[in-house]
């Protein structure tokens, strides 16, 4: 399959602060080492890494860095990262809207981008003259327009206004024409920076479809920013992952969206104190782990292994009721589910004070995999909680061995429970 996209050790710096300070000063330096001492650039050598929680040290900073990758025709590439890590500035230079430092990009057919809402909209002209404008910039005949133009309105859903001048649009009317634009006037690559976001839930799903079209059905490439992780996973195959102008990882989307999830902490499935740091009215937990029953906290743990979650806490003082309640939630950080074993369940309310520990088992094929975190409430009577903790722990869950390297997708949902299924032949 042909390559669409190349980026070749691409990198952006920028100038801190007014760019009319010094600039003549840097220039004749600039011009004085590369010209006539036939040296390097000296201000390629310099400039921060772009942390912008971090104060600079120097008046350069690299936006993008040494930025390599490629992506083959009528694939669909999610690009994800924290604001201010370089997806809007490495599109930019893909739809050349600005140029990179140094490096090089190559792209094979016509570029629709619509990076911001109103990017490449004259506000004084209608909607429908906008239309032809960026359709003349993609380089479309008029006739070629005009054939387009009804699918365009239609999809846009913006008729009524369509010969009022899109000044007076708002910008989610903005975001529906542009988008309409740029993905039915045929161009070979479509840039979506995160300005679906603008939009209303039925756009947004008429976009992610229409998209999935535009690189299924016509083979068209796709690079697609957003915060939104379920759509980055719905619509992309593959993706890559920008820190502080660098780029970290790339690969298939699945794995990607999970590592960006999970940040900068590697799973740790257990943590055990000899000074408790979570603790409360009488309460003092000393471990809490998650590994295969019977295992090690060292062993790999796969969907079709039974789980155990330890827990061992100390009680200083005793409860007429009491029990550990846990939440388990998944790579989103959104809440799964709630469990806990008293009130007749596994074990009595009532504790006396002491030294205890806690075996809670998951069945087999019950958590997809993935990535988990778990929360701890220590909760007395009147569900009362005297001591909580987020996040205590978080591991992982791999696929089943005979699926691993064959399997295509991962399942909905993050558990995948096996039921007791009966069937008969009928005739």
């Amino acid at each position: 399959m042909a390559t669409a996209i190349e980026f070749n050790h691409v990198g952006k710096q920028y100038r801190l602060g007014l760019v009319s300070t010094g600039t003549i000063s840097h220039d004749l330096n600039r011009w004085w080492q590369t010209a006539i001492l036939r040296r390097e650039d000296p201000y390629l050598k310099i400039g921060s890494v772009n942390d912008r929680t971090m104060k600079a040290d120097s008046d350069y900073v690299w936006a993008l860095r040494d930025i390599d990758f490629k992506v083959e025709q009528g694939d669909v590439v999610g690009i994800i990262g924290k604001n201010g890590a370089g997806k809007s500035t490495l599109l930019k230079l893909l739809s050349k809207v600005t140029a990179p430092t140094v490096g090089s990009i190559r792209a094979r057919g016509r570029i629709a981008s619509l990076l911001e809402v109103g990017t490449g909209f004259h506000q004084e002209m209608t909607g429908r003259e906008n239309i032809f404008m960026n359709g003349a910039i993609l380089g479309m005949t008029k006739a070629e327009i005009a054939s387009k133009l009804d699918e365009i309105v239609d999809f846009s859903g913006c008729e009524r206004y369509l010969d009022t001048p899109v000044k007076r649009y708002s910008s989610g009317m903005m975001v529906r024409l542009g988008f309409a634009v740029a993905a039915h006037l045929d161009p070979e690559i479509l840039v979506v920076d995160e300005v679906l976001a603008v939009g209303d839930a039925e756009f947004q799903k008429k976009a992610i479809g229409k998209m999935q079209d535009v690189s299924k059905g016509e083979g068209r490439t796709v690079l697609f920013v957003s915060h939104n992780m379920t759509s980055v996973k719905s619509l992309c195959k593959h993706g890559i992952i920008l820190q502080n102008g660098q780029l970290i990882d790339q690969g298939d989307i699945e794995p990607i969206v999970s590592n960006y999830l999970r940040g900068d902490s590697d799973a740790d499935n257990h943590k055990s104190w000899s000074i408790p740091e979570v603790r409360g009215e009488g309460f003092e937990l000393l471990e809490l782990g998650v590994r295969k029953k019977g295992g090690t906290y060292d062993d790999i743990m796969r969907m079709d292994d039974e789980i155990e979650i330890y827990v061992r806490y100390r009680l200083t003082i005793p409860f007429r009721e009491f029990h550990v309640t846990m939440h388990m939630k998944n790579e989103q950080g959104q809440l799964m589910f709630s469990f806990y074993g008293g009130g007749g369940r596994c074990y009595d309310l009532k504790h006396d004070s002491g030294e205890y520990e806690q075996i809670c088992n998951i069945p087999a094929n019950f958590l997809n995999y993935g990535t988990y975190a778990l929360d701890l409430y220590a909760v007395t009577d009147s569900h009362h909680s005297i001591a909580r903790d987020y996040d205590i722990v978080s591991f992982s869950i791999e696929n089943k061995p005979h699926l691993i390297g064959t399997f295509m997708g991962k399942e909905p949902g993050d558990i995948t429970p096996i039921f007791d299924f009966t069937e008969k032949k009928l005739n």
